[in-house]
Formats: structure tokens, C-alpha cells, sequence
């Protein structure tokens, strides 16, 4: 089992990141679309969708979309909202979902960049733009990974709802590693475990976009969509098409 197969399924993973803010988020999309001109009743597929609540909001402006997450307890949580026009399913997104089911493939709030082999990060982003039609655009939303590194908060501890979570960072070879050890008094439980994420930079999606057949169209520093700064830009979106 992956690191991320065990942590995004443990309700504890959930109650770490519950202040994620979720205004932040809707007005980031709000931006987005409106810079996107999606049309109405556009196809979207939200990769590694979480919970849905880009996939919700998405949905909430007259479009089809389906989201997809490794994490059977989030689309779980995620169906209890499917609709007409929304719907999720359990999927790993280094397999295609649908070969040129959609128009727009979205993939959000650093969503990427997880599998310890280059090669597998690869085939995520080919199974993504397999998935887009001819001409489809292809959003995704990642940390700013020079910034991050720069300015590594090595340790930090954070109590959520009675439970400790005493966090260290470090850099193993250009991978961000996030050592978690929480204590749980209530339930009795010491437990530990491990965020891992390539610090990907621009150059690095470039390189994977060229080997599947994208073509980068903007990028963004910010969800305010200002214009990226490597050095002081706190997200990196790429905006790209299928050729």
C-alpha cells in the first residue's frame, strides 16, 4: 500500500486539513470560469476530486462534471451530493476514465505529484489528456514548489478537536516528505504517517507536457490569477490544450 492510499483514507487525514477554506476555493473557481468561458453544459473531470467541493461547485454552474479520488471514504462522502449533471467514482488517476469524455480536466489544490516513480507521475498526466477531447483545456492547481522548499517550515504542531498532530518536514531528493505523528488521548492511539510530494517546477510539467502531447497556454501564481513568479508566487496554474 502507497502512503497516500492510507492516509487520505484515515478520518484523521479529513480532520487535519477540515479548515481548508472553502471561500478561498469557490472564488478561486469563480475566477477561473469566468476566465475559461466554459460554456454551458461543458463536460468536466475533476482528478483527484477529495470530498467534491470543487467538483459542487462546478457542478452549481450548469456543467456536467464527474470527479474521481483513490480515496473510497471521500467519494463516499462526495456521492451523497451526485446529481444529474455530478456524479464521482473511485479511480486512480493514472488510468483513463473515459477516453475523450471531456472537455475540461481540472485537477486541484495540489493533487499531483505523489508517486514515488517519475514514470508514474507520467502516467497520470497521460491518462489525463487522454481523457480530454481534441482541443480540451487542462487546469491544474500546484504548489508553488521553489517557494515552498525556500521557505520549508521544518516542525509545527497543531491540537484539532483534542487530537495532536506534531508535523516535520524535510527535502529527500527533491521530494517534500510530511512526517505526521498524531496522538489521539481519547481513543488511545499513537499514530504516524507520511505526506510525499514531488517539488514539480514549471520545467518539470513542460517536460511531462511535451511528452503527452499538451500545450501550455498560461500560467498563474496566485488564485487571484496574477501572473507566476517563481520566486514569490505562492501557487503554480497551468492553464494547457490537447493539440
Amino acid at each position: 500500500m502507497e502512503w497516500f492510499e492510507s492516509w487520505f483514507d484515515s478520518p484523521y487525514y479529513h480532520l487535519l486539513y477540515q479548515n481548508r477554506n472553502d471561500t478561498e476555493a469557490e472564488a478561486f473557481m469563480s475566477r477561473l470560469l469566468q476566465f475559461l468561458e466554459m460554456p454551458p453544459q461543458a463536460t468536466v473531470l475533476d482528478v483527484a476530486c477529495g470530498k467534491g467541493r470543487h467538483a459542487r461547485y462546478l457542478a452549481a454552474q450548469n456543467l456536467k462534471v464527474t470527479g474521481i479520488d483513490l480515496s473510497k471514504q471521500s467519494i463516499d462522502y462526495a456521492k451523497r451530493f451526485e446529481a444529474d449533471n455530478l456524479s464521482f467514482a473511485v479511480h486512480d488517476m493514472r488510468k483513463v476514465y473515459q477516453a475523450e469524455g471531456f472537455d475540461y480536466v481540472f485537477n486541484l489544490f495540489t493533487s499531483f505529484g505523489y508517486f514515488d516513480r517519475y514514470e508514474h507521475n507520467l502516467w497520470a498526466i497521460q491518462a489525463i489528456t487522454k481523457n480530454l477531447k481534441t482541443n480540451g483545456v487542462f487546469v491544474i492547481d500546484f504548489m508553488n514548489a521553489h517557494k515552498v522548499i525556500e521557505n520549508l517550515v521544518e516542525e509545527e504542531d497543531k491540537v484539532m478537536d483534542g487530537v495532536l498532530f506534531v508535523i516535520k518536514r524535510e527535502v529527500e531528493d527533491g521530494v517534500i516528505v510530511k512526517k505526521i505523528n498524531l496522538i489521539d488521548e481519547e481513543e488511545g492511539r499513537n499514530l504516524k504517517f507520511e505526506e510525499r510530494v514531488h517539488g514539480l517546477r514549471l520545467s518539470d510539467f513542460e517536460d511531462f507536457f511535451q511528452k503527452t502531447g499538451l500545450e501550455i497556454l498560461h500560467t498563474f501564481g496566485s488564485y487571484h490569477l496574477e501572473p507566476y513568479d517563481m520566486e514569490n508566487s505562492n501557487r503554480l496554474i497551468i492553464v494547457a490544450t490537447k493539440k
